[in-house]
């Protein structure tokens, strides 16, 4: 991704944002998305608070819209898949829509839009990876297989894993991510909370959720 962004875009002004918000409402559920891109050899997960309802196994609280994130390198292939919708790019608090090739280099935020009704029904975040390599967009360093990341529902549903949706939550912590973090912490193995753990410390030192996290304080059986 460039660090300039593009001209042009319209930017989205906080009077904007209920109207913006509606254009959410009926977008697409984990099972619509998994089943428009049955079939993919592209590596792809749902994420963010999604993912953390797919990993328990249940729908805890609404969700304002969804997110998956792809490889950037394989977003075309993606795209192809929803040819008879529009990709708006985001950044920096303005949309570009129906993006160029020059704006999607230059963002790596995706929403698809209905072209007859503007409803937006999918975020798209495009994502840096070396081949099958996911790389942390927060943290570079952080590089693991997407084989390593990747689960799966019963019914085949991808979504990252638990600890990695808790590591990017971890930078506003608003009050639906204090509840996602202590709702799963629970449910989370001891080899997840370490690797939560180590994350936390090396992305955001010193933040509160370390607290809860000691290594080696966790007993799976303790919960039995």
């Amino acid at each position: 991704m460039d660090d300039q962004l593009p001209c042009g875009g319209i930017e989205v002004q906080p009077g904007d944002v209920a109207a913006l918000e509606a254009r959410w409402t009926g977008c697409w559920k984990p099972i619509d998305v998994a089943r428009r891109l049955v079939g993919t050899a592209v590596p792809w997960y749902v994420a963010a608070g999604w993912a953390l309802d797919l990993f328990r196994g249940e729908q805890t609280r609404e969700h304002h819209d969804i997110e998956i994130a792809v490889p950037v390198g394989r977003f075309p292939e993606i795209r192809e898949r929803f040819a008879e919708f529009t990709f708006d790019a985001i950044g920096a608090a303005r949309i570009w829509e129906s993006a160029t090739p020059e704006v999607l280099a230059a963002t790596r935020q995706t929403w698809l839009r209905e072209p007859e009704t503007g409803r937006y029904l999918l975020d798209v975040f495009r994502e840096p990876h070396d081949g099958d390599v996911w790389i942390c967009r927060r943290d570079e360093t952080i590089r693991l297989p997407y084989a390593d990341i990747i689960r799966h529902t019963p019914d085949r549903i991808p979504y990252l894993t638990p600890e990695l949706v808790l590591l990017f939550k971890a930078k506003h912590v608003r009050p639906k991510d204090q509840a996602d973090f202590d709702g799963v912490l629970p449910l989370l193995t001891r080899p997840q909370r370490e690797t939560l753990f180590r994350l936390l410390k090396q992305v955001h030192p010193g933040h509160a959720w370390l607290a809860a996290l000691p290594p080696g304080s966790y007993d799976p059986q303790q919960q039995q």
